[in-house]
């Protein structure tokens, strides 16, 4: 197998990956505060907050923020292997 091939299955790969969840969830994703929330209410109808947030953010905004954090994470840690298994490689002899 070529590595253009590789490259291209490695892609759609990706591609399937990022696209199907999208495709295939119904409904809004959902986030672990608005699930214990709901599940809190349930148990006990009579519970109230004990503080509530400052500001709400609008629309997706939140949750575009939490995909920034994650992207910068997973480039942070890529940079830092790459860099590691760069300083660890013998360079060439002229």
């Amino acid at each position: 197998m070529t590595h253009r091939t590789k490259n291209i299955l490695m892609l759609t790969a990706v591609m399937l990956l990022a696209v199907l969840p999208l495709v295939l969830v119904n409904g809004e994703f959902g986030g672990a505060d608005d699930a214990a929330e709901q599940i809190i209410t349930e148990l006990n109808p009579a519970y109230e907050p004990w503080f509530s947030s400052l500001f709400e953010l609008p629309g997706e905004t939140e949750s575009m923020l939490f995909a920034l954090q994650a992207a910068m994470g997973a480039g942070f840690i890529g940079y830092t292997i790459g860099w590691l298994k760069g300083k660890s490689v013998k360079p060439a002899k002229k």
